[in-house]
């Protein structure tokens, strides 16, 4: 029987694609000075969706007592070797307090010292009980009664008008239903991409990792797909993890000053350096020179510091305490073993994502973006999506215009037909029998076969593991690697469309593997226009090995006529249409 989706025609305000904390706090913003509407799409549901989901510990971006934005500012730049916009920074930096205050008032639980100010940790960060800040947020989304959720809905393509973003299509991710919503001003708060590269953990558990597995990139493809300009997809973000449980090694360092030791009991981080990538890179070139396995040294710590450890963790990464008290070696007892992560693109901690100017709009107009899809301004952590939400939502008022745009019938019939089509390919009734067949029909040609999703991700992930710097690389790559990465992901790519779709849930899938081959094609092409290695420990260019003056530029594309076009801006306060080199 031929599928047909019902098709949902809606209207808003502000639509907010993506409900974790950027678009969260960009639609709690937006009603609170305003009495318009807002529509969030989320491909999950808000409660537990985005990086937040599984909750935090600290507050890592928070202007503590004698410190000032503009230090912040200062730290990030050089965090990232100096790629990074001083004005997103700056206009993040100021807001952090803020939108700690107003999270507070939500219920989120702060600690306090003795004198009643928030108990710090380190020179930026701030100590939590933040298991349920997900849940605080969404609670007061929910409350709000200008606030439409639509949870389980997933965001497909912007729909645009004579240049300017006026919505998105969307389809459920459940009920054969079809969404066009229109608005007068649009923001992506999608998240970054994971499940680009063979993660740490292959088989079974290869979706446990440090980001959300379910942020597949979307609010970037859609972008690329819709010619915005993208910027510094070359900085890709490694996190340096405990072993097996991936979970942040942040508390260690910083909660009990655990240091770096490799197998011989030496502190290497010196010879290494102390930015995020160089402590990834000592740990990588420990490792590789057999000097492994490295550690946290948290042997020899006291008890009290071992519970709080054990709380700590249950905020946000239980199975690390869970192996603590399974193995019965709490960490006073055994150092925590550390790895780095498979790559990621991720704009809250590097600068991956839109170009946008200080007010947050992307290049193209009436579209915004904060958070980890917004280039340009690194280690924005939790509290600066909050302040870029804030900024977008502020800015989009701003900008809406008085007219709220026309839904455009033929283009949605379009839409509408193109997906239908997918969903009733001639072989979707075939697809039980071809998921079932073996592998050794697949390889004897007795079986017609058409690979799943799954296939071909895990395909796309060995592929960039192997020739674009993976864990299995060593994060090292040359051109020539970058080459044949490039051809296998066109080769996958031509592939998903033989992908049987039988369902809705089929077609979520499809489109984040062709979300993340579209977003990978875009990091190849950012790794090879960088001729140098700036970033150690996050990439290592074989052919560029060291760090030069001429690299000291923004690497930005965008897609023109089909063909991604790469190119150069300057450092600088990133004016939205200057800088071209």
């Amino acid at each position: 029987m031929r599928k047909k989706l019902s098709l949902k025609i809606l209207s808003t305000d502000f639509l907010c694609i993506g409900g974790g904390a950027a678009g969260c706090y960009a639609a709690l913003t937006f009603c609170g000075q305003s009495d318009g509407s807002v529509i969030v799409v989320e491909k999950a549901n808000i409660r537990r969706s985005g990086c937040l989901a599984a909750g935090v510990n600290a507050l890592n971006a928070y202007i503590v007592p004698g410190k000032t934005p503009e230090d912040y500012v200062a730290y990030a730049r050089a965090d990232a070797e100096g790629i990074a916009r001083e004005d997103l920074l700056l206009t993040m930096a100021e807001r952090l307090n803020k939108t700690v205050a107003r999270v507070e008032k939500l219920g989120l639980t702060i600690l306090k010292d003795e004198h009643g100010a928030y108990a710090t940790r380190g020179n930026r960060n701030i100590k939590i009980n933040g298991e349920n800040i997900k849940l605080l947020l969404a609670a007061a989304v929910e409350r709000e009664p200008r606030i439409t959720v639509l949870n389980r809905v997933n965001a497909i393509d912007y729909i645009i008008q004579n240049g300017r973003a006026v919505g998105v299509f969307a389809a459920s991710a459940e009920k054969e239903v079809l969404y066009a919503i229109y608005a007068r001003a649009v923001l992506c708060a999608t998240g970054g991409a994971a499940g680009l590269y063979k993660p740490n953990n292959p088989g079974f558990s290869r979706h446990k990792m440090w980001y959300p597995p379910f942020n597949t990139g979307a609010g970037y493809a859609m972008g690329i797909r819709a010619g915005a300009e993208m910027t510094t997809f070359e900085m890709r973000f490694v996190a340096l993890r405990c072993k097996d449980t991936l979970a942040p090694t942040g508390t260690l360092a910083q909660g009990v000053g655990a240091k770096q030791v490799n197998a011989l009991g030496e502190e290497y981080e010196r010879r290494y350096g102390f930015t995020t990538a160089l402590r990834v890179y000592g740990a990588t070139r420990e490792n590789l020179e057999g000097r492994g396995p490295c550690c946290l040294r948290t042997a020899g710590i006291t008890p009290e510091q071992d519970e709080d450890l054990w709380r700590a963790y249950l905020n946000m990464a239980p199975i690390q305490t869970l192996k603590w008290i399974e193995s019965d070696m709490p960490p006073s007892a055994r150092n925590v073993e550390v790895v780095g992560s498979e790559p990621y693109i991720v704009g809250g901690h590097t600068a991956s994502g839109y170009w946008v100017d200080a007010s947050r709009e992307t290049m193209i107009q009436g579209l915004f973006a904060a958070g980890d899809v917004a280039g340009g301004c690194p280690q924005k952590y939790v509290t600066g999506a909050f302040a870029e939400g804030e900024i977008a939502a502020e800015s989009a008022l701003k900008y809406m215009a008085d007219e709220a745009p026309q839904p455009d019938l033929v283009k949605i019939e379009d839409f509408q037909s193109r997906l239908e089509k997918i969903l009733n390919r001639p072989s979707a009734d075939r697809a039980d029998r071809a998921y079932k067949i073996d592998k050794a029909d697949k390889i004897n040609g007795s079986e017609s076969f058409s690979p799943s999703a799954d296939d071909l991700e895990a395909e796309m992930q060995d592929a960039m593991d192997r020739y674009a710097g993976g864990i299995g690389s060593g994060y090292a790559f040359s051109e020539a690697s970058l080459r044949v990465a490039a051809q296998k992901i066109n080769e996958i790519e031509a592939q998903t469309q033989s992908l049987l779709v039988p369902d809705m849930r089929s077609l979520l899938e499809r489109f984040e593997l062709t979300d993340r081959l579209t977003v990978c094609r875009s990091v190849l092409a950012h790794l090879a226009a960088r001729k140098e290695t700036r970033w150690r420990g996050f990439a290592e260019n074989l052919d560029y090995p060291d760090k030069s003056d001429e690299g000291l530029k923004f690497v930005n594309s965008r897609l023109e006529n089909g063909e991604l076009k790469v190119f150069t801006r300057e450092i600088g306060r990133g004016e939205k249409a200057g800088g071209v080199a």
